[in-house]
């Protein structure tokens, strides 16, 4: 199983220490690979060297001198994710090619899509009952980092494996009718959510979270669940389909 933990939900340290501890529970009925992003931590990192950055699309332009800067603050949030994990290897994406990517706007600089995964070294650790946690660098054709969404690198992680996703989020799933806890939806099928697009209740910052689940569907994930990583207990129940919104094909 794959879990996408991201930056926002890992702001405050106990809750993150909480969330680990559930990520290694989980050992005992599955397999977890862990891939996170770190806003929050790139943009401290940035602020402390008086740099700044912007968005074009939801995602960061990184230009080369701010790609140094991203993948340090990844890097040392992925070891310290993986040590309160425990039993786990922290990993970064240019790490025997765990993570291929390509450029595809030079206007966001050093950015790039997913274009490949070593599944058999995640499979390797795995079966040394070992917990892979992925930050999110990816290693160019020009043997250089580039910055890759954390969303849509977990689902490509998701579909290399054949492995069912949670995105762990600020959110408790997809609602039909928000912030009405009772509209929220358990189940959604890929139509289902295409047509909450088109009817208007799935928009806002629901869309790239729906998007990103879609995407990991697309390429091989039997299922997506979008769920609240704000909360200690939600991890094990999304696991076990009881919590967020499961997206299936």
């Amino acid at each position: 199983m794959i879990i996408k933990y991201g930056g926002n939900a890992m702001k405050s340290p106990e809750l993150r220490r909480a969330v680990a501890a559930e990520i290694a529970a989980l050992r005992g009925e599955h397999l977890p690979v862990v891939v996170h992003g770190g806003g929050p931590f790139i943009e401290r990192e940035l602020a402390a060297r008086g740099l700044s950055s912007e968005f074009r699309g939801g995602l960061r332009v990184t230009p080369p001198e701010l790609m140094d800067v991203v993948e340090m603050a990844l890097c040392a949030l992925n070891k310290r994710l993986s040590q309160e994990v425990g039993q786990a290897v922290g990993l970064m994406g240019r790490d025997s090619d765990l993570l291929r990517a390509e450029t595809f706007d030079p206007a966001l600089g050093r950015v790039g899509r997913v274009t490949g995964v070593n599944a058999g070294l995640l499979r390797t650790l795995l079966g040394a009952g070992l917990t892979p946690v992925l930050g999110c660098v990816a290693v160019g054709p020009d043997s250089e980092a580039l910055n890759v969404n954390a969303d849509t690198a977990a689902g490509a992680v998701a579909g290399a494996l054949g492995q069912g996703i949670i995105f762990l989020t600020d959110v408790d799933g997809v609602y039909r009718d928000y912030p009405d806890p009772a509209s929220r939806a358990a189940q959604l099928s890929r139509a289902e959510v295409e047509a909450g697009i088109a009817a208007g209740w799935i928009a806002g910052g629901m869309l790239p979270k729906v998007r990103a689940a879609l995407d990991a569907l697309e390429r091989g994930a039997p299922f997506a669940t979008i769920a609240s990583g704000m909360t200690a207990g939600v991890l094990a129940a999304a696991a076990r389909g009881e919590a967020g919104t499961r997206l299936t094909p």
